[in-house]
């Protein structure tokens, strides 16, 4: 009886198989990016500048320990009431003089902010401080800023800062866009974003 020969299978394709195979998952998976916050450092500068005198009464501090509890001006603080007294503290108008603010809702406490463009608030948080609860008053603190801005552009213009800057953003929007641009950074600078992080 004859030897049958054993039937071989052909790898000759298996390769080109293989790499449609790669080809097709490379160009079909998503990969998500990372978010983070949006934040602008200041530009390097060689030079020395001595650093402006900033008075008390016109520092928040914000504090968050290794335990997640929330300290505002070292008072035990929830995390509902924040958004509240940032505005309070932003929009105080308590200046007079070339300090004064003109266009703030505020109470005018003496002990409290100048105005706006002399408010900072500063936020310290632990090392063991959960990622989650930061991004959580870093929201709360950037919200409080967009509250006032948006409170401002009613009054001046009859429309939110986000509709003015979704605006500005549509190629499609009909308006003078130079005249819309003054606008937004008229508010911006009115409000402007002063959060200090220290280490």
């Amino acid at each position: 009886m004859a030897k049958r020969s054993a039937p071989e299978v052909n790898a000759g394709s298996m390769a080109d198989i293989a790499f449609l195979l790669l080809i097709f998952f490379l160009v079909t998976t998503t990969i998500e990016t990372d978010t983070g916050l949006n934040r602008k450092l200041p530009p390097i500068d060689d030079t020395e500048v001595e650093p402006p005198i900033i008075k008390e009464k016109n520092i928040f501090t914000v504090y968050i320990n290794k335990f997640n509890q929330l300290l505002v001006e070292d008072q035990v603080m929830p995390l509902e009431d924040l958004r509240k007294s940032a505005v309070a503290f932003l929009d105080n108008g308590g200046g007079t003089g070339p300090d004064a603010c003109t266009y703030c809702n505020g109470k005018r406490d003496p002990k409290s902010s100048d105005n706006p463009d002399k408010a900072i608030i500063s936020l310290k948080n632990d090392r063991e401080t959960k990622y989650s609860t930061y991004i959580s008053v870093q929201n709360e603190l950037v919200a409080a800023y967009n509250q006032l801005r948006d409170t401002r552009a009613m009054e001046l213009y009859g429309k939110t800062l986000k509709e003015m800057e979704a605006n500005y953003g549509d190629v499609n929007w009909i308006g003078n866009k130079e005249k819309l641009q003054e606008k937004i950074e008229k508010i911006k600078i009115e409000y402007p974003q002063k959060l200090s992080e220290v280490q």
